[in-house]
């Protein structure tokens, strides 16, 4: 059965040739847009291979795109609102979330499909690997600069995830497809799963060959690997980084923006690639058959669309968002370095000036308007954590040391231990304490702004964030790793 009729916005353009060569030559500049037919869905449709999904909420990925790019949630009313571009082709109109958002924190609860198929990404429901609903990302978390302007991607922690179950003219069965996202080098762990691309429809995991999705990060599943994170596709039941999953010639990216490609012709042969978002091309990672393994000749793509899980809601996984797009049909390599070079246009930037590298703070948990603190000024390894009033003395002082992009540990002034996850713990509820330094990253901190001056800290072994258990308002409530639940008990002011 051939797709559904392609709307006005995908029609392939006259002389493809002419348009690929030219857009890579395209500069983004200041200005709202750039011109019509040169953005990536517009460069994917004169290469004959259609966008069929189109998500960003950063910028328009057609020439001609005018509309919502996604939609945010305030925590004080419910109340919603459409965050938009500024003008055709343009940039996303960020002052809308923050005016939006003032004096309060938002949730993102939809990311539009900028196709006429609407295939729009909402809050995924439990799967078969975790049946808990997940939670929508924080609105604020992550600022960064595309065209030279503010604009903000999509912070995936433990918990996170985006779900369309019941899409139109994304591929199934063995029909060819490609896909690209951009992503951050930086923000990754070996959980499963931080996926975009094709998934079951049913939350499930229902056998080889049945999903077909981008993953970056550390996980290795075929073993060896090499480098990373790395781009890997997800086909189910593996994340293959080329061949029969292990390939160690895709040593992966670090990059601070990574473009993440797969393609898939769903009968014999797949492509894996990936580059520097902010200049340079396309490496080829893998382009060769499809696995030997059963269930992958052909592919049984089922045709839901995911973001930041895996197929059956396996959400351990952590990751940056900020554009994606799915095709119809197998794309071209030059169609691919088209799209490239106009991701490297946008010139996306990220700048980070807080907190300072060796200052001291105190940290206090908004729900509980109590302060982070070493249980009864201990010394001593596995000395607990909880939160108490505020005394002004070094048990309650932490010193922030940068040990890599966005990455710290929290020295307790007076026991010079630092902030730890127990036992490098996976579960809801893991415990904290003081422990001499390990340098591990159940030791490592991800501060993340959630608006409004407050921060969510999230531990980078297992994506979770700092958490006041039971939202506890008592001198002595413990502090525990939880996934991200969008309230104020993970929330925390950072002052000195």
């Amino acid at each position: 059965m051939g797709l559904p009729p392609l709307s006005w916005r995908t029609v392939l353009a006259a002389g493809a040739t002419a348009v690929l060569a030219a857009t890579a030559a395209v500069v983004a500049t200041n200005g709202t847009a750039q011109a019509a037919g040169t953005l990536s869905c517009d460069i994917y449709a004169s290469g004959g291979t259609p966008c069929v999904a189109a998500h960003s909420t950063t910028r328009a990925l057609f020439g001609s795109y005018n509309g919502a790019l996604y939609q945010v949630r305030r925590w004080s009313d419910g109340a919603t609102t459409n965050v938009g571009v500024l003008g055709a082709g343009g940039y996303a109109n960020a002052a809308t979330q923050d005016n939006f958002c003032s004096g309060t924190y938002c949730t993102i609860v939809r990311i539009y499909d900028q196709t006429s198929r609407h295939n729009d990404l909402t809050i995924a429901p439990g799967g078969g690997a975790n049946p808990t609903p997940d939670q929508g990302a924080n609105a604020a978390a992550l600022p960064v600069t595309a065209g030279g302007h503010k604009v903000y991607g999509v912070y995936i922690s433990a918990g996170n995830g985006y779900r369309n179950n019941a899409t139109n003219g994304v591929a199934t069965g063995s029909q060819p497809e490609g896909m690209y996202m951009v992503t951050e080098g930086t923000h990754v762990n070996n959980r499963c799963c931080f996926d975009y691309g094709n998934a079951e429809t049913n939350n499930l995991d229902t056998g080889n060959g049945d999903m077909d999705a981008i993953y970056f990060g550390t996980l290795c599943w075929f073993s060896p690997c090499a480098g990373g994170p790395r781009v890997a596709a997800d086909l189910e039941n593996g994340l293959f980084a080329g061949g029969n999953g292990s390939w160690t010639s895709n040593t992966g990216r670090s990059t601070a923006f990574v473009t993440a490609v797969l393609k898939n012709n769903g009968t014999s042969t797949y492509a894996i690639k990936d580059g520097n978002a902010q200049s340079g091309g396309l490496a080829t990672r893998y382009d060769g058959p499809l696995p030997t393994q059963a269930g992958y000749r052909p592919m049984t793509k089922q045709g839901a669309i995911i973001l930041g899980i895996g197929g059956d809601n396996s959400n351990g996984s952590v990751g940056s968002f900020f554009e994606g797009v799915m095709t119809s049909g197998y794309p071209s390599d030059a169609t691919e370095n088209a799209v490239q070079a106009n991701i490297v246009s946008v010139g996306y930037s990220k700048s980070v000036t807080f907190p300072v590298n060796g200052a001291t703070y105190r940290l206090t948990n908004l729900a509980a308007g109590k302060v982070l603190d070493a249980v009864n000024c201990g010394t001593a390894n596995g000395t607990q954590i909880d939160v108490w009033q505020s005394l002004g003395n070094t048990c309650q002082q932490w010193r922030f040391t940068n040990v890599g992009p966005n990455k710290w540990t929290f020295t307790n002034v007076n026991a010079n231990r630092v902030l730890d996850a127990v036992g490098c713990g996976l579960a809801l509820g893991t415990a904290t304490n003081l422990w001499q330094s390990l340098g591990n990253t159940c030791q490592q901190w991800a501060v993340i702004p959630a608006g409004n001056g407050r921060y969510e800290l999230v531990v980078e072994n297992s994506g979770m964030v700092l958490d006041d258990q039971n939202c506890g308002t008592a001198n002595g409530t413990r502090v525990q790793m939880w996934m991200w639940l969008n309230n104020t008990c993970q929330l925390w002011s950072i002052a000195p």
